[in-house]
């Protein structure tokens, strides 16, 4: 059976056909609407387009799984928020069911990805595995003995906003001192704009930082990659918080395996050595356990997808 998968983030809807050993057989894109209507017929129009492509090759959609960028309630039914999404306590799964007649399921986007990683990326055959997401902020997900956790009221695991620096950096969570104020996509450009403003030394970011324009995580891992001193400045100290944070997941979790997934995973070679020696060293009880292979997701940018569509087909078994 074919299931097709869709991610809705706050930018993009993206939707993929997928074959039942995580295949990505086809793919379409969409912006985000800011209308709720708006977007199930985006969703809508997506899934018809790739259930098209499927009966062009003989073959039928099964199911359809959506991962979102946003709260869902615990029986996975509807969505209550998400910040750039216009759902707002909608019954999500009952409506786009009558508008599909097909099996619809929900789930969170990073808590899919994770299920995909651990499917079929770099997490399979883990017993206990966590999925970071670093982007704009961090996902999370923890996967046990096959399933996903999600805690009480379906959130858990925010790793994003344990505070580690009590009054630090503000968080739009409206907590302050994150640690995905200092260990994302978004503090890369947030540190690499402290250390370019406190320092007369040459950086390639100064041109960008002088126009007054904001520096992105992408921007401080291309200049650090080319070999510029205050990018890897910044970068050396991204990867000591997320050593920091892999030793929190470990601590509270256990895992035998942490994926590093989101955008910031395209750029892993620059800071996940050092981020690993550091999770060894501040881990508790160093040098007397065993520690978690940490590694680089696989499945890059198409793990939410293909999360969502494995759910939707093993559910609809």
């Amino acid at each position: 059976m074919l299931t097709v998968g869709v991610d809705i983030g706050g930018t993009t809807v993206k939707a993929g056909l997928v074959a039942g050993d995580g295949t990505l057989l086809a793919s379409r894109v969409a912006a985000t609407p800011r209308q709720s209507g708006e977007l199930d017929e985006t969703v809508a129009k997506l899934v018809d387009h790739l259930s098209g492509e499927a009966r062009a090759t003989d073959h039928q959609v099964g199911a359809v799984g959506l991962a979102v960028a946003g709260f869902v309630d615990p029986e996975r039914r509807s969505v209550s928020f998400g910040a750039h999404l216009p759902w707002r306590d909608e019954p999500v799964v009952d409506r786009m069911t009558d508008r599909l007649g097909l099996p619809v399921t929900l789930e969170h986007d990073a808590n899919a990805a994770g299920l995909a990683e651990h499917r079929v990326g770099a997490a399979a055959g883990a017993r206990v595995a966590v999925l970071v997401a670093l982007g704009t902020g961090i996902g999370a997900a923890l996967v046990v003995d096959g399933h996903v956790f999600r805690g009480a009221f379906g959130v858990a695991p925010e790793l994003g906003h344990i505070v580690v620096v009590p009054d630090g950096r503000p968080c739009p969570c409206g907590k302050r001192g994150c640690l995905e104020r200092y260990c994302s996509g978004t503090a890369l450009g947030a540190s690499a704009d402290e250390v370019v403003s406190a320092s007369e030394d040459f950086s390639t970011l100064r041109a960008t930082w002088e126009r007054g324009l904001p520096l992105s995580g992408r921007d401080v891992a291309q200049a650090a990659a080319a070999g510029d001193l205050l990018a890897r400045r910044v970068v050396a100290d991204f990867a000591a918080w997320l050593g920091r944070g892999l030793a929190l997941v470990a601590d509270t979790f256990d895992p035998d395996v942490v994926v590093i997934g989101g955008e910031v995973s395209a750029s892993a070679e620059l800071y996940l050595d050092d981020a690993r020696r550091t999770y060894a060293d501040e881990v508790t009880g160093r040098g007397h356990r065993r520690l978690a292979d940490v590694r680089a997701a696989v499945l890059g940018g198409d793990a939410g997808m293909i999360g969502a569509a494995l759910d939707a087909g093993e559910r609809a078994l």
